[in-house]
């Protein structure tokens, strides 16, 4: 049995196009369902529905045999997963935003040191690393937007889609860090010992990719 790991949410809604057009079908609602484990049009390939920042682990230890997780997670974690493909699917970016009076370029000239409130810890250290930037990082698990308006950082860095929730708090999006899409993950272990099936799963998902393209 091939379990596959996927997050509810945006990226378990923007897969199922590509499941489809793999030629899987998942049976079960998440949304009408309290199931955790969902069967499919397959006999031989399940789904499990995981945290999003769960899946690389369930991967890696071989809760599941591959999964669908952000690049943001997989950068974060950095488990060393076999990566084959990019699904372009729950796109997004990883920004730095501030309080529109807060003078970032200033900020932020070489050897600086400025107040950092994210959940994205790693991915921000290396960022204002690469910057020349001292960071006093404060990890947050959620609503990241109050921490510039309350005085705790001066700016934080994280997730931003359309940028209305930003807006909505007065913030400003100030520099791009990187582009963010969904990647396909893969146990390198059980691709040596489930080879063929597991290849031929990620034969499926590139032609969806590509066709979807």
């Amino acid at each position: 049995m091939i379990t596959l790991a996927l997050s509810k949410g945006r990226i378990f809604d923007e897969s199922l196009p590509l499941l489809a057009a793999a030629g899987i079908e998942v049976l079960d609602d998440p949304e009408r369902s309290r199931k955790l484990i969902l069967a499919t049009n397959r006999a031989d390939l399940r789904v499990v529905l995981v945290r999003a920042s769960d899946v690389p682990t369930y991967v890696s230890h071989g809760g599941a045999h591959l999964g669908v997780a952000g690049l943001d997670v997989l950068l974060e974690h950095d488990d060393g997963l076999y990566r084959p493909l990019d699904l372009g699917i729950a796109r997004c970016r990883l920004s730095v935003a501030t309080r529109a009076d807060f003078d970032y370029a200033s900020a932020v000239r070489q050897g600086s040191r400025i107040r950092v409130a994210t959940k994205y810890t790693q991915m921000a250290r290396r960022h204002f690393a690469a910057k020349g930037v001292h960071v006093d990082l404060i990890k947050l698990y959620g609503s990241m937007e109050l921490a510039p308006l309350t005085g705790l950082a001066d700016a934080i860095v994280d997730l931003v889609s359309s940028g209305g929730t930003l807006a909505a708090n007065r913030l400003l999006e100030v520099e791009r860090i990187m582009d963010i899409s969904a990647r396909l993950v893969v146990n390198p272990a059980a691709l040596k010992i489930e080879r063929e099936t597991l290849r031929a799963l990620i034969d499926a998902f590139e032609r969806a990719v590509q066709a979807r393209a």
